[in-house]
């Protein structure tokens, strides 16, 4: 019998994380030909998280609980999870609810068609707030707009990879700032999509504010694009063009003239210019040498402070 790992990210989700694996349970029970692993990798939270999972882990056997030393992410969780998955696959999902355990059944029924890659299309249902939709359609424009890897709107972190596709993560992607929607779409392979109705909320708070949203946006593009430096470039030269029309320009007025023309605001004003673009173009350099330096301390992706349950990798 196969065997598929499902690996669910936790932080401050004491609330909810009881309902989420009686749902998971649920939809697991009504699928007989596989056996389940269920693994929640809890960032260091604030709430009651943690004895929750070892709650949980008492009562299921199939659940491993992988503490992690601190808060390390969303994408480092699940790249936690992926290290010590060792089944034919791993299905990866949000514990709250957004990603309905339910539509799991339809990623197992891509992988048994010979997909190594099922990734999931979420659509929003008619509670979810303007503002939810605008924030998440701005986000992929500027994603594709930017990024050579297609990300189509409403892509989510809810996918089934195949044992393979673990392999290839596990040996050779260990980059420190991983954008996991990139990079599934990045090493190719088989892949299909299964659409989903994300539904709201139900207990708990979003962890995915404006701020991050906006973090998560620049480590993507960051990853796969040069776009930034090559705009940044092509706008210098074409200042530097204009800088030289205008000081022929300046010379032929001298020259009619016997002056050159007055012009203190416009002198302020192109100095104030070029002084906030020179700013941002080094705030653009800046970030890819930031993620330069993450990657040449070659720290490790996550710490485990602690394991509950089974672990996984035995056996």
């Amino acid at each position: 019998m196969k065997e598929i790992d499902i690996i669910s990210p936790v932080y401050n989700e004491e609330l909810g994380i009881a309902t989420f694996h009686d749902r998971l349970c649920a939809t697991l029970q009504l699928i007989t030909n596989y056996r389940f692993r269920i693994t929640y990798v809890l960032d260091r939270s604030d709430d009651r998280s943690f004895e929750a999972l070892c709650e949980l882990a008492r009562h299921d056997s199939r659940v491993t609980v992988l503490h992690l030393s601190r808060r390390f992410g969303h994408q480092m969780s699940l790249v936690a999870g992926l290290d010590h998955a060792r089944g034919d696959a791993a299905v990866m999902l949000d514990c709250d609810l957004q990603h309905p355990p339910e539509v799991i059944p339809r990623l197992i029924e891509e992988f048994e068609n010979g997909y190594d890659v099922v990734h999931t299309h979420r659509e929003y249902d008619s509670s979810a707030t303007l503002g939810k939709r605008w924030t998440s359609h701005m986000f992929y424009l500027l994603q594709n707009a930017l990024s050579p890897v297609e990300i189509h709107e409403g892509a989510a972190d809810f996918r089934l990879v195949s044992r393979k596709v673990l392999t290839v993560f596990r040996s050779s992607i260990r980059e420190q700032n991983q954008f996991l929607r990139g990079l599934f779409r990045w090493v190719g392979f088989r892949s299909a999509t299964v659409h989903f109705v994300s539904p709201s909320r139900t207990v708990g708070e979003t962890k995915y504010n404006f701020r991050r949203l906006l973090a998560f946006s620049i480590t993507g593009i960051t990853s796969f694009s040069k776009v930034p430096l090559r705009f940044a470039a092509l706008l210098g030269f074409a200042i530097s063009v204009a800088t030289v029309l205008y000081a022929f320009y300046l010379l032929i007025e001298f020259f009619k003239h016997s002056e050159f023309p007055r012009g203190y605001t416009s002198l302020i004003l192109a100095m104030l210019f070029l002084g906030g673009l020179q700013l941002s173009v080094l705030g653009i350099i800046g970030e890819y040498l930031g993620s330069v330096f993450d990657e040449v301390k070659r720290r490790p992706l996550y710490i485990v402070d602690e394991i509950v349950g089974s672990d996984i990798r035995e056996s």
